[in-house]
């Protein structure tokens, strides 16, 4: 295996994966050598008979495991993206293998009383320093040999429900889509999106999303096809119930042997909000208004139905209403956003308007994938910043959603730009443009938000590089982007008609700006039941076992007072991967958490003159750039000049 690409740093510019050169049969060799060859590493650090300072201890352990470095996030993103059955036989190989490779390290009894003796008087050295400490503490490197056993035993079945609980609903999803033979069932979709459904038999197949709440929903006049779409949307991956459940008991008894009453507990305590009460303190001021206006929206959808709504019905109807109220249809907009002048004429407009950044695109440079597009990003004075990876559309083997990842971490101790990417799953039209929906829209700037997140970093450590933030952090420079998207200037440059290059009208802009706080009850009830579902699920006690993962799922939304018949929660149990496959177990609320700062920081770029080269700076040099590398608090103060208040967010959403 001497040409594995992985044994040696890229030489691609940028230390861009070498995506061409990458075979199925190159990752269980470079992930194996790559543990191996860390493992090895920290021996030598915690055996090293010098004094332990930063350097030879903690700077040692940031330089460390380089080669499993580069196959674990080349691997991670083509298992997300791209997979294949042999990439998912890895995944689930590999994955326990990763969970015994960490815990190995962070339970490394020499290695641990080495990190304790370090000092250090640099900011940013000291700020590492502790980061490492609570690391460490939380693995549970304080705990007795036989407490530390079961710790490992727990971390590995973890790592196995989580990888199964993520490929099943993989599969389920694009096996779970709506089959329909007659074209005429389709109606209300346009004729070139039911086009990019036809499949080579003459059938169609329309694939769900990874949320509750299908497009679909919005645009099929057919009421029994709306109710097949939603029940297979909420009933896909049935056998996620009872991993799910697995892994909350397993997750609270985790919590209890590292001192914590459950997982919620220990999961906010290395988050911004800290603490349970905080959090729960802040939900308890939305839930209230939030059903209140959801159940007005149900009446207004119901006497514009004629009939009490179901699930299935809310979105049609809710459209019905937009246009009744406020003269507004979406499916109006779409012709005006094509996705290629989206990103060019208006992402990276905008961009380049607050930051004096551009982008050039690089054909040379290839992705795991035809649809994957590299761009090269420069500063103001044409200085390299890095790379912006792009892959927007849906595909077989790729999970629901959309995300950003990095393919190489920003770091002045490697001398290392970043290279980053943003995943969307927008559906490819059979032929012709490719147009998107104001929603899609958003969701692009937000991802792009997270992506100069990472490509600002100017940290000297990969452990605090670009999005390397608390969970309930990591949201908010993302959803500061979306403001932009509607902004005049921006959407002026942008928002032109596909075929006429005609500019979208202005009535249009204003008749959704009107309409922009309707509906916003039936969302944030979504959003809440999803996140107090999250909540009730990582709020057990030890010992407590759930044997009826459905009912325990209404009785949680019961209990949480956020139950409506209408309305499910945005993810339900058993493709909730947010929470079961992801990161962001007890850490769903990060996004209303992050809302609270967004709401705050969009106020003050309005008072403070809006797209401004001026304030662009201001964001990136107080918080975008500093990644990790300080508190996130600090930072936010230190951009907006204040603590946080709730009402502004209050008010965007018509909850005040």
């Amino acid at each position: 295996m001497a040409e594995n690409p992985f044994f040696a740093p890229s030489d691609l510019p940028y230390q861009l994966p070498p995506f061409a050169d990458i075979r199925e049969e190159h990752y269980v060799p470079a992930f194996e050598r790559g543990m191996a060859e860390q493992l090895a590493e920290v021996d030598a650090i915690a055996e090293n008979p010098e004094p332990p300072t930063f350097d030879n201890t903690i700077a040692a352990l940031e330089r460390s495991g380089q080669i499993l470095t580069r196959a674990a996030t080349a691997f991670s993103s083509i298992a997300s993206s791209n997979s294949t059955d042999a990439i998912m036989e890895i995944e689930k190989q590999i994955s326990p293998q990763l969970t015994r490779h960490g815990d190995a390290i962070r339970l490394n009894r020499a290695l641990w009383a080495r990190i304790k003796q370090v000092s250090t008087d640099d900011p940013e050295e000291s700020w590492l320093l502790e980061k490492y400490r609570d690391d460490f503490i939380r693995a549970g490197a304080d705990l007795s040999e036989s407490q530390q056993d079961r710790l490992r035993e727990l971390n590995e079945e973890l790592s196995k429900l989580s990888t199964e609980f993520a490929q099943s609903l993989m599969k389920a999803t694009t096996e779970s889509a709506l089959a329909v033979t007659d074209r005429k069932e389709l109606d209300g979709l346009d004729e070139a999106k039911v086009d990019s459904l036809r499949k080579d038999d003459g059938t169609y197949a329309l694939p769900l999303l990874n949320f509750t709440n299908q497009p679909g929903l919005a645009q099929l006049t057919n009421r029994d096809v709306r109710r097949r779409l939603y029940e297979l949307s909420v009933g896909r991956a049935p056998g996620n119930f009872d991993r799910a459940a697995r892994m909350a008991v397993l997750r609270a008894e985790r919590a209890a042997l590292l001192g914590f009453p459950n997982h919620a507990a220990y999961t906010v305590a290395d988050q911004t909000a800290k603490t349970v009460e905080a959090v729960e303190e802040m939900l308890g001021q939305l839930v209230g208004p939030a059903v209140r206006n959801a159940r007005k929206e149900a009446e207004a959808l119901a006497e514009q139905a004629g009939f009490p709504i179901e699930p299935w019905d809310w979105s049609y109807y809710a459209e019905k209403v937009r246009q009744a109220r406020y003269d507004f249809d979406g499916a109006a907009m779409r012709p005006y956003f094509e996705l290629d002048r989206v990103y060019r004429d208006g992402i990276f407009f905008a961009a380049g308007k607050l930051y004096g950044i551009t982008f050039t695109e690089r054909p040379d440079l290839s992705g795991y994938h035809p649809d994957v597009t590299v761009f090269e990003v420069f500063d103001e004075d044409r200085s390299r910043l890095g790379l912006f990876v792009l892959d927007p559309y849906a595909r077989a083997g790729k999970r629901g959603g959309a995300w950003m990842n990095n393919l190489v971490d920003q770091s002045f101790l490697f001398g290392l730009l970043p290279v980053v990417m943003n995943n969307l799953n927008v559906t490819k039209p059979a032929s012709g443009p490719t147009l998107l929906t104001y929603d899609e829209v958003n969701t692009a700037f937000h991802e792009f938000g997270h992506a100069l997140h990472g490509l600002f970093s100017q940290v000297r450590f990969p452990r605090v590089s670009g999005t390397s933030v608390p969970r309930d952090f990591v949201e908010y420079p993302s959803q500061v982007n979306e403001m932009w998207v509607t902004w005049p200037e921006i959407l002026a440059n942008y928002a032109k008609h596909h075929e006429t290059g005609e500019p979208m009208p202005a009535e249009l802009v204003e008749k959704l700006t009107a309409a922009s706080t309707f509906n916003q009850g039936f969302k944030t009830v979504e959003y809440l039941a999803a996140t107090l579902l999250d909540w009730a699920w990582h709020k057990l006690a030890p010992g407590e076992t759930v044997d009826d993962p459905g009912a325990f799922e209404a009785a949680a939304l019961e209990a949480a007072r956020i139950a409506m018949p209408q309305i499910r929660p945005r993810y339900r149990t058993n493709y909730f991967a947010h929470i079961f496959a992801g990161g962001y177990s007890a850490g769903y609320y990060s996004y209303i958490w992050s809302e609270v700062l967004d709401a705050e920081s969009v106020e003050w770029f309005k008072e403070n003159g809006g797209l401004t080269r001026a304030n662009g700076d201001h964001f990136r040099r107080e918080l975008l750039s500093r990644g990790g590398s300080i508190d996130p608090l600090t930072a936010f103060r230190n951009f907006r000049g204040r603590e946080p208040s709730i009402q502004p967010l209050l008010v965007r959403r018509g909850l005040a």
